[in-house]
């Protein structure tokens, strides 16, 4: 961040739109990662020490980033496939469908090619690509609202109707994913919040805040969050025609073209289904990774938030039981398990309501815990980012 904005100030609109449009995505995403910690940290100060959706927001952009700069995950994807039995009895099955049609080399050389060709290490780019472009897509929108609303709203000593009203006139009507209305909800709660001199009640508010910023972000990020985890390798046909001529250079054109008329005559050849179980098995070690790798949030303190597990902290005093009728309301379309962290690991990040279920006890169950606050950055890590340079070392 510019030193222009304060060593402590949250970013203003313009530095949020600076950054969203940078084409650097390892350093975006470490921009973005700080400026959502400044926008958490500006609201506490009106609201008390909850933490709100930006707090949140800044530790799933710290874990984004170690995937959009890949760290471990191409080693991960090795140590991953050369210990599956079922990935390599694949592949021996797959060099075998070759030299039946005229392979000479071994197995272990078409198993070789056969990798080469499939490059499952360029699925893993591509979840990467997917998880910058989502991370960069949610910040444009809603890093940009939260900092109208720090610059317009915050600052109000006193409840100024007219002011949010103003605010929340350039929100688009409608649900996501093009309307605006769960912002709409979630900054006038937010404002609410800032005012309210009960401790129970602003609780109530901030966490309808949060969940609600949640619905919009969650539908909107659906596109994004599949591409990651479906980052497919090749289709089988392709896959075959490539390995045929690159295996017979003189004459795998007219060997591919045999095994086309057989498909049609017969319906799928041994290299066919050979070939399709192969993709199927990397298909599938490829999923698990990155579930393992994107389904996990890490904090301050050390630990790791796993996203496909059930939550086990229990629910802070104020809001165990709830009053609000919006905030009800709102669970009641997201939370199966009412006051109950039970069943929320969401199994498939892909699932929309599986999705929804966990965030919605992970909000309310954390939302008062301590290292949450926390900075996701160290002071001299932080200095470096605001200063527009990637820190060394671990991040």
């Amino acid at each position: 961040m510019s030193g222009s904005a304060g060593r402590d100030a949250a970013p203003s609109l313009a530095e949020v739109e600076r950054i969203a449009v940078l084409g650097d995505p390892v350093l975006r995403n470490l921009l973005i990662t700080q400026s959502y910690a400044d926008l958490s940290r500006a609201l506490t100060r009106r609201t008390g020490a909850s933490a709100n959706w930006c707090t949140f927001a800044a530790w799933a952009s710290k874990q984004a980033g170690q995937t959009i700069r890949q760290e471990d995950l191409h080693d991960a994807w090795e140590n991953l496939a050369g210990n599956s039995p079922t990935v390599r009895q694949a592949a021996a099955n797959l060099a075998r469908a070759a030299q039946q049609l005229g392979a000479r080399q071994d197995v272990a050389e078409i198993t070789r090619t056969a990798w080469a060709i499939l490059d499952p290490r360029a699925a893993l780019d591509r979840a990467s690509t997917a998880v910058a472009r989502g991370n960069q897509k949610v910040f444009a929108e809603i890093g940009r609202e939260f900092a109208r609303f720090t610059a317009n709203c915050l600052p109000d000593e006193a409840p100024r109707p007219a002011g949010l009203d103003s605010f929340c006139a350039a929100l688009r009507p409608g649900l996501p994913p093009e309307g605006q209305d769960y912002l709409r909800q979630a900054f006038t709660s937010y404002y609410q919040a800032c005012f309210e001199p009960d401790a129970k009640q602003r609780a109530e508010l901030i966490l309808l805040a949060n969940l609600a910023i949640g619905c919009h972000e969650q539908t909107r990020l659906q596109p994004e969050i599949a591409a990651a985890l479906d980052a497919a390798v090749a289709e089988p046909d392709p896959l075959i025609r490539r390995l045929l001529t690159t295996l017979l250079p003189y004459h795998g054109w007219l060997v591919y073209a045999a095994v086309v008329v057989l498909r049609r005559l017969r319906g799928r050849t041994l290299l066919d289904i050979a070939a399709g179980r192969f993709i199927a098995a990397v298909r599938r070690q490829v999923r698990a990774l990155l579930t393992a790798h994107l389904m996990v949030i890490g904090l301050a303190d050390g630990n790791q938030v796993r996203l496909g597990q059930d939550l086990r902290a229990s629910f802070p005093a104020a809001l165990r039981q709830l009053s609000n009728p919006e905030l009800l309301a709102l669970l009641a379309r997201i939370d199966p398990t009412p006051d109950s962290p039970r069943a929320s690991g969401a199994t498939d990040w892909a699932n929309l309501p599986e999705r929804l279920h966990f965030i919605a006890d992970l909000f309310r169950s954390c939302q008062e815990a301590p290292q949450v606050l926390q900075a996701p950055f160290t002071p001299d890590q932080t200095a470096a980012i605001r200063a527009g340079r990637r820190p060394p070392g671990p991040l």
